[in-house]
């Protein structure tokens, strides 16, 4: 279902599941030419609906928004407990060697050089991803990748990828000049996601096709 302005991928009297389109804010910056975000769509489209988790502005993606104050409480809990599930799709630069693995370093806010993070193993907060190759492209040099991050940290997934020597394509943030060039936006996508429902228990799988 899609409203005006909103790609609307599950929708009942507690929950709100929308596709974020790439470049658009989850939550409103500061200045008048940053009000239109998913957030504020959302609650054109119902007041109630409310902020429980977020993508950065260059991912596109699935992004819940829960409708009243009990959903909004266990879907923090859930949270909390890594009862919710995402799979994320990503196009990297250079050929990943292993068909998968996991990534497991610390995060911490890189403090002068903010909004960047970095890995530091004395201060950084646990951090777990798991990946999976999809595809190679040996002409291009670039592989596919699907993403399942265990934990939820700031820009984890693009750091994660880059510790193995796999920016992302379009990052502007931590990939270099010739990486950054190879697309027109960052490749990174909220594909999959599931849950049991905050409310009634039953299983909630919503899956959103990444444009790239």
């Amino acid at each position: 279902m899609t409203d005006s302005q909103l790609d609307i991928l599950y929708l009942d009297e507690d929950l709100l599941i929308a596709n974020k389109p790439a470049g658009l804010l989850c939550v409103p910056g500061k200045g008048p030419d940053k009000q239109d975000c998913l957030s504020n769509r959302a609650l054109k489209f119902n007041p109630n609906a409310r902020i429980v988790h977020r993508l950065d502005q260059g991912t596109s993606g699935i992004v819940m928004f829960p409708l009243n104050y009990l959903t909004l409480k266990n879907l923090t809990h859930m949270f909390e407990s890594r009862a919710i599930h995402k799979r994320y799709v990503a196009v990297v630069d250079g050929l990943v060697a292993d068909d998968e693995g996991e990534i497991k370093l610390p995060l911490i806010c890189d403090w002068p050089n903010r909004p960047l993070q970095k890995v530091c193993f004395e201060s950084g907060k646990a951090a777990h991803t798991r990946y999976r190759v999809l595809e190679r492209d040996l002409e291009k040099k670039v592989t596919r990748v699907l993403l399942e991050p265990v934990s939820g940290r700031t820009h984890q997934l693009r750091i994660h990828m880059l510790s193995l020597g796999h920016p992302m394509l379009g990052d502007g943030l931590y990939a270099p000049e010739n990486v950054l060039a190879k697309a027109p936006r960052l490749l990174l996508h909220a594909q999959e996601l599931w849950l049991n429902h905050p409310i009634t228990g039953v299983e909630v799988r919503v899956q959103a096709t990444p444009d790239f």
